[in-house]
């Protein structure tokens, strides 16, 4: 008779190598409750009741709904509108208006979740630069999360995720749909695209190259070896002299020279020097 708790042990192991090998993300073995914690929410949707049932389903080859399942519950969706007012401080003051004049603003939100940091980004440039700016901006939302890149589709937000947003933004950029849920008007939508992306499956399949780039709360997820894979595709995908912002307590001086730090969170990609 197979002991249960070493089938369960080796279920969860099985999960666990498929995340940092598949998507990078990484969960050490003092965070196992808390991975346990969020695959039980992939169980419950799929109506299994064991880690080893779960691991079982995602080796089958036709395992897309539980791996999305999975990628899902364990990665990171928590967020809300002008989150770490210091970092977006700095890109209003700083960055902004070198983009001013630019024919055409690309901003990269490279973990967005339900796209709260996206349509900030998009209020900031309509209150910094002026509404009709956003017709020459493009922001693109990604995530790993299938079911978070459809919520941040809806524009849809209820009003605990707009606690920091001033009462005359909200009213400016955002209509009532329902008891304390909120959609954010078309105007600030039309800037705005969302898309499914892996930031382990590099080169990124981008044609033109972005001035500023997000990357916030994200890398701590990872191992070593993929944040520098991570920032350096990041890199390639940003032109020179362009920005990236990661969260206050992330730092990439030590992950990649490409990246020159400015400040905690900012760093701005290093120009060729011919």
């Amino acid at each position: 008779m197979i002991d249960f708790a070493l089938s369960e042990t080796n279920g969860f192991e099985k999960i666990r190598v498929w995340l940092e090998r598949t998507c990078a993300i990484h969960y050490p073995p003092q965070k196992r409750a808390l991975l346990e914690q969020r695959l039980s929410r992939a169980q419950r949707k799929l109506g299994m009741t064991t880690l080893s049932e779960l691991a079982e389903a995602l080796q089958r080859s036709d395992a897309q709904d539980v791996q999305l399942a999975i990628m899902h519950a364990a990665s990171t969706n928590h967020t809300f509108f002008f989150r770490e007012k210091e970092v977006l401080g700095y890109f209003r003051s700083e960055v902004l208006p070198r983009l001013a004049d630019r024919s055409e603003i690309r901003l990269w939100s490279a973990a967005c979740s339900t796209g709260d940091e996206v349509y900030t980004l998009a209020i900031m440039i309509a209150e910094t630069l002026g509404i009709d700016t956003l017709r020459r901006a493009h922001i693109l939302g990604t995530d790993i999360s299938a079911p978070v890149i459809e919520a941040a589709e809806s524009g849809v937000f209820p009003l605990r995720q707009l606690q920091q947003v001033p009462s005359e933004i909200v009213r400016r950029y955002m209509h009532p749909v329902g008891i304390d849920q909120f959609r954010v008007n078309d105007e600030i939508r039309a800037a705005c695209t969302f898309r499914r992306l892996n930031l382990k499956k590099a080169p990124y399949p981008f044609q033109r190259p972005f001035q500023a780039v997000f990357c916030r709360n994200v890398l701590y997820y990872f191992t070593p070896a993929d944040q520098i894979a991570v920032v350096e595709a990041i890199a390639d995908a940003t032109e020179e002299g362009g920005f990236l912002f990661t969260s206050v307590t992330e730092n990439v001086r030590e992950l990649s020279s490409r990246w020159r730090p400015l400040t905690s969170g900012i760093s701005r990609k290093s120009e060729s020097v011919n």
